[in-house]
């Protein structure tokens, strides 16, 4: 089954164009089925391209899912247009007694601030409180990941002393997750920040679990043993040119900037770069819509306060 979006948002001509089947909302609703819910809070600036690249990743399974797509009224974007956010999002007050199966997060390129210095830090509190009665499971990446973790449990972020940027080998720490049925050993992931949060403040907290890191960049997954959040510190939504279009980007404005780690063949950004985290990526968002949502999610979203109870016992 595909994602149900409208035929009018970029990512509907971008993925048929790759023959991931969409499924316009005219069309679903004549077929018999409780498709998964499923909202996207958009907070990168590049609001398109991070559209089609969750889209892409959340069509890759045989569920269907409904896709809406929330954006922060407390914030003006000056990279996406308004007749765009006007024609696909909606804003927080118009979905807030509504319920939904699963969420994502998106990262936002505000890391350097302190939370509590983003103009819309306080409208992100209220979702993210909102989530843990409204939503089943949630997935929180990049600069939401360490948001989530420092709004939920406290635990702070610290600066780098240089951006890790690149595409880093990781493993897993558990055996037998949902989340990363069908891992390798070893799989690669990009990330793209310059900030962390560490292992040791993680550990303090028994409601967390560290599932997947790296030598080389450190935490990637943290998950609430109540399964109901992951927090997801590297970008596996990416597509191949993303981390080159940054590194171009910020070469242009004269930025000192690395070369991305294991990205371009023999660190040269002439050479396309290798696409090496798809397989990884894909079999992450479908784990999660099928093991994560779909089999533990209850059919009638109204019980999800009734089943808040996994919430209470894990605090």
């Amino acid at each position: 089954m595909p994602i149900r979006i409208s035929s009018e948002l970029p990512a509907f001509k971008t993925l048929g164009k790759e023959n991931i089947f969409v499924m316009s909302s005219e069309r679903a609703e004549h077929q018999d089925i409780r498709p998964l819910e499923v909202i996207i809070l958009n907070i990168m600036p590049k609001k398109i391209e991070t559209e089609s690249q969750l889209l892409r990743l959340l069509s890759n399974t045989p569920l269907q899912v409904d896709v809406e797509l929330l954006q922060v009224a407390s914030h003006v974007s000056k990279n996406t247009s308004l007749n765009h956010l006007e024609s696909f999002y909606t804003t927080f007050d118009h979905i807030k007694d509504k319920r939904y199966d699963g969420m994502i997060i998106t990262g936002a390129p505000v890391e350097l601030l302190d939370y509590e210095q983003v103009d819309y830090w306080e409208e992100i509190c209220k979702i993210m409180e909102w989530s843990k009665t409204h939503v089943f499971s949630t997935l929180y990446i990049c600069w939401a990941a360490q948001a989530g973790l420092y709004y939920h449990f406290g635990v702070p972020k610290y600066p780098l002393k240089q951006k890790m940027f690149g595409i880093f080998p990781h493993k897993a720490e558990v055996e037998n997750c949902a989340l990363l049925r069908g891992f390798d050993d070893i799989f690669l992931v990009p990330h793209s920040r310059n900030t962390e949060v560490r292992r040791e403040d993680i550990l303090k907290i028994p409601q967390l679990e560290i599932l997947t890191s790296s030598e080389m960049s450190g935490v990637h997954i943290v998950a609430n043993r109540n399964g109901r959040q992951y927090f997801i510190t590297g970008h596996s939504e990416y597509d191949r040119e993303t981390i080159a279009n940054e590194f171009f980007r910020d070469l242009d404005k004269g930025i000192d900037i690395q070369i991305p780690y294991n990205y371009f063949p023999d660190d040269n950004p002439e050479r396309q770069p290798v696409f090496s985290w798809r397989c990884t990526a894909n079999l992450m968002f479908a784990n999660w819509l099928n093991y994560c949502v779909y089999q533990k999610t209850p059919f009638n979203l109204e019980e999800l306060e009734v089943r808040n109870w996994y919430w209470e016992t894990s605090m």
